[in-house]
């Protein structure tokens, strides 16, 4: 493991207690304020689209650990196929191209966070297959930190990178593509990691849902994108 990796697992203890506090009472405050919602969408997705409501794919956590991650479904049961979604993929039933949009098919994993797979924010966590196949040493230092809601790589990728793959060569385009972007915006997070910076990503998270939600198309570059750059040379 990388030995900025390292400092970050060795960090965590330090300031883990207080980001885990914030994580359970920001959670379960959400998960009581959001509940109408939740519910609504619990009975709404199989209307749309016969099957369960949720989705459980494995994902891969912490020092490597797979956990199940909960979603709201919003594929048709017997799509199948890539592991990657496609802004235009033909697996994705109206409602759920709705839900995928504004970032609601994904509140499911504040139960995640609830019991300690995942915190509120921190690298998006990914597919078994794709971290066998693709992640380097320098990749799993993102692995160093809980996986989360919210992340500067996963900002990112909601932005600008889903527009940029198209059904049918989604997982080549997102492998060499999105991926390397996404994980180097994602290790100047691990090293920089703070309970401000957190605060700060959550409310650029909830700016560009809503900016997005409204049409607007064209993000400026990520902060942590010269970062990664110019003092730590991951790009």
């Amino acid at each position: 493991m990388a030995g900025g990796a390292l400092s970050a697992a060795r960090a965590a203890p330090a300031g883990g207690y207080l980001k885990r506090a914030l994580d359970v009472l920001l959670s379960a405050a959400a998960l009581v304020a959001l509940s109408p919602l939740l519910a609504a969408v619990a009975v709404a997705v199989p209307l749309a689209s016969p099957g369960p409501a949720f989705y459980r794919p494995r994902r891969v956590g912490l020092n490597g650990r797979e956990f199940t991650m909960f979603k709201f479904r919003t594929m048709h049961v017997h799509g199948g196929g890539a592991p990657i979604t496609a802004e235009d993929d033909p697996r994705v039933f109206p409602l759920g191209r709705w839900l995928r949009k504004l970032k609601v098919d994904e509140l499911p994993q504040l139960f995640n966070v609830l019991r300690g797979d995942m915190s509120i924010v921190g690298p998006r966590p990914e597919d078994p297959d794709i971290v066998a196949r693709h992640y380097t040493d320098a990749y799993r230092e993102t692995l160093a930190v809980k996986p989360g809601l919210t992340s500067p790589g996963s900002v990112y990728y909601y932005a600008v990178g889903e527009e940029t793959l198209q059904h049918g060569d989604a997982v080549d385009a997102y492998v060499e593509r999105l991926l390397p972007v996404k994980i180097a915006l994602d290790r100047v997070y691990v090293r920089e990691a703070s309970v401000p910076y957190d605060v700060s990503l959550i409310l650029r998270t909830a700016a560009v849902i809503l900016a997005r939600a409204a049409g607007r198309r064209r993000f400026p570059d990520p902060p942590e994108l010269r970062r990664a750059r110019e003092v730590y040379g991951f790009l």
